[in-house]
């Protein structure tokens, strides 16, 4: 079986204009011949993803959702510059060709980059695809050893310096998520009142060193090679990448580590294999980071909940849309759920923690 990520038909008002772009791909990237096909990569839930065939090449198109309420967060001029700079340093970026502002073409700011084919990693194995115990542990270790790479990036000398204020960036972290929370509030949705006001009581300093931060580092935005799959080859979705502090990056990517002693219902909100024997605890994850970093982690506590609360923030964000007609992907839907569940996985971290 072919454990590779598949495009698939695009769904219901998704579409896109296949002469318009044909046109626009022809005009910007030489040697192109033949008839466009265009097909939609379903996983995701926050920037659309589609494929593009032309001849033997192939090509990624990155575009906002359909109905955005936040749109700061779908900036794809500040995604393709962040590749852009990126690219020459840190060779998992996937190459961006051509970026467009011209909303004639499908209604919005887009931009087209290389294909990484490979393996990307859902809720389950792809099928056909076994982890030994050992490669589960290597896998890991990969995924944190390119994190720690990113987090070593001297973000000035690539020319980012003005990309992001590191200064007070988890203050504004919290104050940014929690208004965003409340905006996208809907009816049936949890408060989050205990765990806003403690972040907020509990905000680190400023670390000594701030760093790029990918902001959505996970499995299932990191591409592995077909013949060797605990070799990470590509590190994709940097749209929510800025510069800031380090520590948030990790919380943020342990949020999303569900493992096999978490409650039931975490299960709701796994989106990777992390529960599988041999996958590192959240536990041996941070210790790997400290000593491969350099980073103390005092504070691991903060960094943890605020991930699951800006987890919960995303889903609700994503609820939004679907609660008030905004998009017509079912997947969205179940989501509430998740945000139940992270309501409750974040206060259990404020009853046992010691900050």
């Amino acid at each position: 079986m072919d454990p590779t990520d598949k495009a698939e038909r695009i769904r219901d008002g998704e579409e896109v204009n296949t002469l318009e772009i044909e046109t626009f791909l022809k005009d910007h990237i030489s040697g192109l011949d033949g008839e466009l096909s265009i097909q939609q990569f379903p996983s995701g839930h926050s920037n659309l993803t589609y494929l593009l065939k032309i001849g033997q090449n192939e090509f990624v198109l990155r575009r906002p959702p359909f109905g955005t309420k936040a749109k700061s967060s779908h900036d794809m001029s500040r995604e393709f510059r962040m590749l852009k700079a990126l690219r020459p340093v840190f060779p998992y970026c996937p190459e961006p060709l051509v970026y467009t502002e011209d909303i004639s073409i499908i209604g919005c700011p887009f931009y087209i980059m290389e294909r990484i084919q490979g393996i990307i990693l859902r809720k389950e194995l792809p099928v056909g695809m076994k982890l030994t115990t050992s490669q589960a542990g290597d896998l890991c270790e990969a995924l944190l050893d390119v994190q720690v790479k990113l987090h070593s990036i001297d973000y000035k000398q690539v020319g980012l310096g003005d990309y992001g204020i590191p200064e007070g960036y988890a203050k504004r972290q919290v104050e940014g998520w929690t208004k965003r929370y409340l905006n996208a509030l809907t009816p049936d949705a949890p408060d989050f009142g205990e765990a806003m006001a403690w972040l907020v009581e509990k905000v680190p300093r400023d670390p000594y060193q701030s760093s790029i931060v990918h902001n959505d580092f996970k499995f299932d935005n990191v591409v592995l090679d077909q013949k060797f799959p605990t070799r990470i080859i590509g590190v994709l979705d940097w749209e929510m990448a800025t510069v800031g502090d380090p520590l948030m990056d990790v919380g943020n990517s342990l949020a999303y580590w569900i493992q096999q002693d978490d409650p039931s219902e975490m299960e709701l909100v796994r989106l990777m294999p992390t529960h599988l024997e041999g996958m590192y605890s959240r536990r041996e994850l941070i210790r790997r980071y400290t000593e491969k970093s350099g980073r103390p982690f005092g504070n691991i506590d903060f960094y943890y909940c605020f991930g699951l609360f800006r987890l919960a923030v995303i889903a609700q964000q994503i609820y939004y849309r679907f609660y008030n007609g905004q998009t017509k992907d079912q997947r969205f839907g179940m989501l509430i759920h998740g945000v139940r569940a992270l309501e409750k996985a974040a206060n259990k971290v404020i009853k046992q923690s010691r900050l």
